[in-house]
């Protein structure tokens, strides 16, 4: 009740910096984490789908070891305990030497987490073409690796950009769990300014808003997107 609210804390310097500061850091991680989710899960989500029974159990192995632990948990592995097991001198590389040690982990683990998700996703586009493109393809003289070039994974991509925009906006919100491990992010930041200024409400209400500005700014786009690509007979083309 007798808490003193003060808005313009937000606005003062250093504090306004900060909040810049925490929200350039979640977006440099969560693209550069998006750029490694959507390539690595691209590929086994191909490896799911394709003639090959190794390559099918390559994925299939990926999928369920990075899908079911807890991305807090790979986090703590990556930056805690891979270190350990390594070499003396690779380990003391990955803990000290190596570029911004705890952000190049965060931005790793994330990427490997979500591209077990993206190949989930990738692997029920490619499936909801249908075998009868795929056949075609084989028809005309196309290799496998054709038919996924050419024919699959355009198509595929095209049907699936909703789930892959939730996928990136997960990213995006899970990018607030690297400040467990001291990355200094849009959440760490707003925990730096209440301990600063104990103005804790003001500080995780610009946070909030932030984040919500964000997400909908890509909800946004990725919906024009959507209808702009969608193939004809598919939901989005109908509401368009």
């Amino acid at each position: 009740m007798n808490y003193n609210w003060d808005w313009g804390i937000l606005f003062r310097d250093p504090y306004a910096g900060w909040i810049l500061e925490g929200l350039w850091w979640t977006i440099v991680i969560s693209l550069l984490a998006w750029v490694i989710a959507f390539t690595l899960g691209s590929i086994l989500g191909v490896f799911r789908t394709t003639s090959s029974p190794i390559l099918r159990a390559i994925g299939t192995c990926y999928v369920e070891l990075f899908r079911n632990i807890p991305i807090l948990v790979q986090l703590f592995l990556w930056y805690f305990v891979f270190p350990e097991i390594l070499p003396d001198d690779w380990g003391r590389w990955v803990k000290r030497d190596m570029p911004a040690p705890a952000m190049t982990t965060a931005i790793v683990a994330l990427g490997l987490y979500t591209a077990s998700r993206v190949c989930e996703q990738v692997r029920s586009g490619i499936e909801a073409v249908g075998v009868g493109q795929r056949q075609a393809g084989r028809a005309i003289g196309m290799t496998e690796p054709q038919v996924y070039r050419h024919i699959l994974l355009p198509n595929a991509y095209r049907i699936i950009i909703p789930p892959l925009t939730s996928e990136f906006l997960t990213i995006f919100k899970q990018s607030s769990l690297a400040l467990t491990i001291g990355v200094v992010e849009l959440t760490a930041m707003t925990r730096q300014i209440e301990e600063y200024t104990f103005q804790g409400f003001e500080a995780f209400t610009a946070a909030t808003i932030v984040y919500s500005l964000v997400t909908f700014t890509v909800m946004f786009l990725m919906r024009f997107v959507d209808k702009r690509t969608a193939l004809p007979g598919t939901f989005a083309s109908g509401g368009a």
